[in-house]
Order: C-alpha cells, then structure tokens, then sequence
C-alpha cells in the first residue's frame, strides 16, 4: 500500500514537472492569430477572379474606397513608389473576436504586372526606405508569383498609407517583358471580415432570425453574448438562435418576427475596396529619341528667330540706303 502511494506521488509529481514548462510557455509565447491576407493564400490559387473581383470581397462585404498612386512611366530595373491609401475614420472601434472594442487593422494586396516584382532591400532608396519603415511588412502572396505583394494585417493609425517599392523589369534580361502599358491592380481593407472561409460568420456581422414566429426568451450568457428563444409559428416548437458576443440586440421578449428578420444591429464599421492603374514601362531609348526631337525643334525655332532678325535689319539697311 505504502508503495502504492509512493508511485502515485511520483506520478504527480512528475506530471506537474512536465505541465510547468508547457504552461510557462503557453503564457510567455501565446500564439500568433493570423487573418487576412492569410485565409485568401489558403483557399484561392489565384486573388483575382475572372470578373475582375477581388478574393477579399467575399469574406469583407462592405465597400470601402480605397486609392493608389502610381508613376505614369518608369525605366527599366529602376525602383519606384506605389502608394496605396486607404482612407477610414481612425476614431471608430470594431468589434474584436472577443467581443470587445478595439482599433481597426488595415490590409492591402497590389496585383502588379508579369516581370514587376517588390524590390530587394538593398535597392530600395534610403529616401524611401525612411518613409516605409518596416521593409518585413511586405510578402508574395506564393513563392512563385513574385508579381502579387500583400501587406497586413497591420495597425491602421501607423498604416492606413502603404508605400511598395516596385522593381520593374529590364527587357533586355528578361525576354517576356515588352515597352508596353500595363494595368495594375489593388484591394485595400480596413477591419475585420464578416465571414470566416468556411462560410459560417464572424462576430463582427448582423444575425438573423433563423425562424418565423415570436420571441419568448432572451438569454445574456454570462461570457458575452445571446441566447434567443423563438417559438416558430408554424408548428410551436422551440428555436434557439445564439448570437456571439459583439453584435447589440435590437429585439425584445414577446415580439414577432419574420425569418432572417435582424435581431442585432450591424457592428461592422470597416470593409473592402479595390481599384486598377496604368503605368508604362518606358524605353530609354525613346526618351532619348524625344530629347533628341525636342532640342532639334527648339535649335530650329532658335535658328528661325535668328534668321528673321536678321532678314529684317537688311530690309531696314535697304530701306535707310
């Protein structure tokens, strides 16, 4: 008996020898909780649909502005600035998972053209490198599409204007890039998205009554959140819908309501936006052609002025002769 006792002491102990660290681990290092641009890498091989949509649409369903700026023509191998704003109200607070109120994180993903990619750190400008801070913050959307860059989930008062240094192609190393006009393309969020990819939703979204028929009960759980009881009409029997903590209710005991009828307000104040640019890869040597152009045509204007000038003192000579 004695040593019976003796094993299970051990036991203990030495269970609480090994919990201790993983504990101590666990509080010291939480996990990192990734989201957007994570969930669209997950599940699209490609962020741009055929219709010109954007992947992040389909989970942030409200629509926001966002803008770009972009050269209207660069060089070939040289490193430029596109600058993606997106523009929201840095007072407002969203719903976190938890249920609480928080600031907004923002994200944006830019679709350049085949052959234009994000710059390596020893070639973007100190200039710029001053005005973008954290070079890390950028990624490729996959290993092998070095032309799609996304950024976030990031602090939207530090980040609500992203600046990508672009490195554009050099026709003469690479074979299938042209002296052409390109479009490029951008999606800018702010906020949490509505629904989660496996489509069930966020608590950052309306609910709805699942139901026809009258509301009999409301529960507040004691972790944040409803219970709401409806008796369906057609039949009297019992529907409880469970509304997570963050939406507030705008029903009551004893109302009626209409199958997806809201039974929360909306507590989204963020959303989604995208928007497309023009730039040109431009020739060198057609800039040279056009220097060229514009001095002859000015030297000539230059000789003409002369010529006149000239030409008008002999008349004067004659007429005084």
């Amino acid at each position: 008996m004695r040593n019976r006792n003796c094993n299970n002491w051990i036991n203990k102990l030495a269970t609480q020898l090994i919990l201790a660290p993983v504990v101590l681990c666990v509080i010291a290092c939480p996990f990192v909780s990734h989201a957007y641009p994570i969930y669209a890498q997950q599940g699209y091989e490609n962020p741009r649909e055929a219709t010109g949509r954007i992947v992040c649409a389909n989970c942030h369903l409200a629509k926001k502005p966002v803008d770009i700026e972009v050269p209207q023509s660069v060089l070939p191998n040289t490193v430029s600035e596109t600058v993606v704003k997106i523009p929201y109200d840095k007072q407002v607070k969203q719903v976190l998972g938890n249920g609480k109120k928080g600031g907004l994180n923002v994200g944006a993903i830019l679709i350049l053209p085949e052959g234009f990619e994000l710059a390596p750190p020893d070639r973007v400008p100190a200039e710029t490198r001053e005005k973008i801070g954290d070079l890390t913050l950028f990624q490729n959307y996959r290993p092998d599409n070095k032309n799609i860059i996304v950024v976030g989930p990031v602090p939207g008062k530090t980040y609500s204007e992203i600046i990508f240094p672009i490195l554009s192609p050099d026709p003469a190393v690479n074979k299938e890039a042209h002296f052409l006009k390109y479009p490029l393309y951008v999606g800018g969020n702010r906020g949490r998205g509505q629904i989660y990819p496996d489509g069930s939703k966020s608590n950052n979204t309306v609910y709805g009554a699942s139901v026809s028929g009258k509301i009999t009960r409301i529960l507040r759980k004691d972790k944040g959140g409803y219970e709401v009881t409806i008796e369906r009409g057609s039949d009297g029997r019992q529907i409880v819908d469970v509304v997570p903590p963050g939406p507030e209710l705008i029903v009551s005991e004893g109302e009626s309501i209409e199958v997806d009828q809201p039974l929360t307000s909306n507590p989204n104040v963020g959303g989604f936006g995208q928007g497309d640019a023009e730039i040109v890869l431009q020739d060198p040597l057609r800039v040279q052609g056009l220097l060229l152009f514009l001095a002859s045509v000015i030297t000539a204007q230059v000789f003409l002025v002369l010529k006149k000038k000239q030409f008008e003192k002999v008349q004067l000579a004659e007429m005084n002769f």
